[in-house]
């Protein structure tokens, strides 16, 4: 008995039709447009809770900071203040931080104010946040804002 199929059948059995291939295309398309904007958010929101975190972890500096010295860096560069020892600060047991200070997840500088203008017996501390500029809804801070 023969087992070999015809010439004509073997040709159509060989490959995908293009009909095929659009086909898987299509439904590649149609999952990349469901499952990347998912992805695409988490990214942002992962940003957001890295930025939080750093924040945080500038609080817990600046309060061991202002308990050997005995007050909070003073302005704009104070952060400076917690990985380099200032020259009027005697009882500096630093650094307070193991390395030197980040920039936010979107690569802007953080702003530190002391004394803060929301924590005026303290500090502020913020991110700009995606957009890059103070004072605006996607800021992150150490402070509540109110919305206007």
């Amino acid at each position: 008995m023969n087992t070999t199929l015809p010439q004509a059948s073997r040709r159509r059995h060989a490959g995908f039709t293009l009909i095929e291939l659009l086909l898987v295309l299509v439904i590649l398309g149609i999952l990349a447009a469901i499952v990347v904007p998912k992805f695409s958010g988490r990214t942002e929101q992962a940003r957001i809770t890295a930025a939080e975190s750093q924040i945080s972890t500038f609080g817990t500096a600046l309060d061991a900071f202002e308990v050997d010295v005995g007050y909070y860096p003073k302005g704009r560069s104070g952060l400076q203040d917690l990985f380099a020892q200032p020259r009027d600060a005697i009882n500096w047991r630093g650094p307070y931080l193991k390395n030197e200070i980040p920039k936010d997840p979107w690569q802007n500088e953080y702003v530190y104010e002391c004394p803060g203008k929301n924590n005026p017996s303290s500090y502020d501390i913020l991110s700009m946040g995606p957009d890059g500029r103070a004072g605006t809804e996607d800021d992150i801070t150490n402070f509540k804002t109110t919305k206007r």
